[in-house]
């Protein structure tokens, strides 16, 4: 049994398939956490606070894609991302480098139950948005997604997963302290990311999404 947290201004005892925001980061799903304290962050989006709902899950006999594992990388996630999520693409290199990651590095999640990967808050979703914007490259992309220690979601998608998701409790969250924690995180994040960004020089094997776009990199070329 796996235990899981999900933060919301509400209590859900009974998480519902087919329910949800389309434009999340990896489409329509149930959005969880194995950290109680990223969960009350979660939850609060404002001073006013809200819960943590606590779940069990048996994962035996379900497909689960983790972007962790070996097989994927960033460019894996940030297609997902751009799929799923809306960003301002401001020129043609967004444009055409858009459409050239999601033709060529998206997974195909269908058929899977459970998809584990990186969570796009605020500042990481703004880091991606650089990556677009050809401002930072997929080096700097993969180290800024650590920074925060954000940790990874896991998302419920499938009938069958949501069938076996078992409600146990909800702790009220306090949104005085836990707004104020999501919020430091997050400029942590951007304030280390923006030293980082300065201090570092850029390598000459870098690739930025132009080069990415000149080569025509697909998935076998990308090595961590």
């Amino acid at each position: 049994m796996k235990t899981l947290y999900h933060g919301s201004s509400e209590i859900i005892d009974n998480p519902e398939f087919g329910k949800g925001n389309l434009h999340n980061d990896y489409g329509l799903g149930f959005y969880c956490t194995e950290n109680l304290e990223l969960a009350k962050e979660w939850a609060c989006s404002n001073v006013s606070g809200g819960y943590a709902n606590k779940y069990s899950i048996d994962l035996t006999g379900l497909l689960v894609l983790n972007l962790s594992d070996k097989e994927y990388n960033i460019l894996n996630w940030i297609s997902l991302l751009l799929n799923n999520r809306t960003f301002s693409v401001n020129n043609q290199v967004a444009s055409e480098g858009k459409n050239y990651l999601i033709q060529n590095f998206m997974p195909n999640i269908n058929d899977f139950d459970i998809i584990i990967g990186y969570r796009a808050d605020d500042s990481y979703f703004a880091f991606a948005q650089d990556f677009l914007n050809n401002a930072i490259s997929v080096k700097t992309l993969e180290n800024a997604m650590k920074l925060g220690n954000l940790g990874k979601q896991i998302v419920i998608k499938s009938k069958k997963a949501f069938g076996l998701l078992l409600f146990e409790n909800a702790e009220q969250v306090d949104g005085n302290i836990y707004f104020n924690k999501r919020m430091e995180r997050d400029d942590k994040a951007r304030k280390d990311y923006l030293k980082k960004e300065r201090l570092d020089k850029i390598d000459s094997d870098e690739l930025f999404l132009v080069d990415i776009l000149r080569r025509q990199v697909k998935q076998n070329d990308i090595k961590f």
